[in-house]
């Protein structure tokens, strides 16, 4: 017999997507914290999405393909009045969500936003419910959607503790569309065995490049990334209900499997099983709609703001220590040529709110950034250095600091303090500081799309516990309708 002839039997599925659908199908999250921080979750990742609709250069890309279509039961686009279908709403709930970099998220080995899923846990959830209840069946519950955003914030996160992505230059959103998939598949009412189908084909997509996402690349396709890998999802998720097979060994089927051609052949580590530690130890952006690297840093610029103020002529240097991942991502120089190249340099986003005492979304815009050379000029005097014991404590587990410390010099040899924070606003370590800081934010986002009657029923019902939890998904949804 020829020794050229594979044999071609098909193997048992990869353990790792085993796992996934395990805990998707078995899991029972008990955790009192983590529904209550999923809450605060859909709250603040919602604002996020309505913040978005402000800007042009986001709601130009949402709506149906075709203008006019009509779908049945329709999903709903938060803050419009779009009613798309499943796989297009979650690319615009997506997009919003993630539009101004302001929603939630996680820092490991890699790092990502959780909040983006929501995309597709809202889109399939409102549609299945509109369906149901056209058919006489109950609607699902948004108790059912805070789970569906603890399990996927899980996968994404347990998935980034350990695994780089970004070090073979591939975009986090990929994790995105695996635990999407999973969740999207699961409230579709896929077996154990469906899930592990559409998860390997979740992996069979492999991953879209850091490019848009560095200098000298970045650009706004890193706003509406996630968009697309939660639609994506959805989009796997009901092939797989309609029939599609799986591919079970797509991580580790030699020379073709994700490990030999993309994760340079070696297998994902994990250091902990699925639960809620994701969800309770998530990283809300309260403060400032920034990377999230660079948030204990804005916050010093704050503190230090008062001082220099009248001063910023008189600057020598500023000198910033800060920790390797953030050097590595959005530490740059040089011209920045559009509102996404400027939310992801460091230098930028601590120089605003040192001259201005604040930082908003509309201080990346072209036209503030034209009015106010003194951006420029104060990003021209920083010099950044890495701080080993930053680095280290980033990725501790009972840590996961963010530090960031910064001192001004000036031309007459007198100087600032050094203002250090090791933990942002959004940080568990500051959640009893955070949340009614997350709870103001999403107030102020809400009265930028509905009347004050509308956003107090909506912050009213999001504020109950219980009541938010029996409210079918439907009827929420409905009150986002403009």
């Amino acid at each position: 017999m020829s020794n050229n002839v594979e044999i071609n039997a098909r193997p048992e599925p990869d353990q790792v997507l085993v796992d996934i659908a395990d805990y998707i199908c078995d899991y029972e999250i008990n955790s009192t914290e983590a529904y209550d921080t999923a809450r605060n979750c859909l709250m603040d990742t919602l604002g996020c999405g309505l913040l978005a609709l402000r800007f042009p250069e986001c709601t130009k890309l949402l709506g149906p393909l075709v203008e006019g279509t009509v779908v049945p039961n329709g999903a709903r686009v938060p803050g419009t009045q779009f009613r798309l279908d499943p796989v297009k709403a979650a690319w615009d709930i997506g997009c919003i969500v993630r539009w101004l970099d302001y929603n939630d998220t996680w820092l490991a080995a890699e790092w990502g936003h959780p909040s983006d899923n929501l995309g597709a846990i809202l889109a399939v959830a409102d549609f299945l419910s509109q369906q149901n209840v056209a058919a006489g069946k109950p609607p699902l519950t948004m108790h059912d959607v805070l789970t569906a955003m603890i399990k996927a914030h899980e996968i994404q996160g347990v998935l980034a503790l350990e695994n780089s992505f970004n070090r073979v230059g591939l975009c986090h959103v990929l994790l995105v569309r695996v635990a999407s998939t999973a969740v999207a598949t699961q409230m579709m009412g896929g077996t154990r065995e469906q899930i592990i189908d559409a998860l390997s084909q979740a992996w069979l997509d492999g991953s879209s490049l850091r490019t848009y996402r560095h200098s000298p690349n970045a650009g706004p396709r890193k706003s509406w990334a996630a968009g697309d890998a939660t639609s994506r999802a959805v989009r796997l998720a009901d092939f797989t209900m309609r029939g599609e097979i799986g591919y079970p060994s797509v991580l580790t089927a030699p020379t073709w499997g994700f490990y030999d051609v993309s994760f340079n052949g070696k297998p994902f580590q994990f250091t902990r099983s699925y639960g809620s530690y994701v969800m309770e130890n998530i990283l809300f952006k309260i403060s400032f709609p920034a990377e999230f690297h660079s948030q204990t840093a804005a916050e010093a610029s704050v503190q230090l703001h008062p001082e220099v103020k009248d001063r910023l002529p008189e600057i020598e240097k500023i000198v910033i220590h800060t920790h390797e991942s953030a050097i590595r991502i959005i530490s740059k120089s040089g011209p920045l040529n559009n509102p996404a190249d400027r939310d992801h340099c460091l230098q930028y986003m601590t120089a605003v709110p040192l001259a201005f005492g604040n930082l908003v979304a509309e201080d990346y815009e072209d036209s503030f950034h034209a009015a106010n050379p003194i951006i420029d000029e104060l990003r021209e005097k920083m010099e950044i250095h890495e701080n080993p014991t930053y680095s280290k404590e980033y990725l501790e587990p009972e840590k996961r600091s963010i530090a960031n410390a910064m001192q001004v010099f000036f031309k007459d040899g007198s100087s600032t303090e050094q203002v250090e924070i090791n933990y942002p606003v959004g940080h568990r370590r500051r959640r009893e500081e955070g949340i009614p800081l997350l709870e103001e934010k999403f107030k102020a986002n809400l009265a930028t799309r509905f009347p004050a009657k509308r956003s107090a029923k909506i912050f009213e019902l999001c504020k109950d516990q219980k009541a938010l939890e029996q409210t079918a998904v439907n009827n929420f949804m409905d009150l986002f309708v403009i």
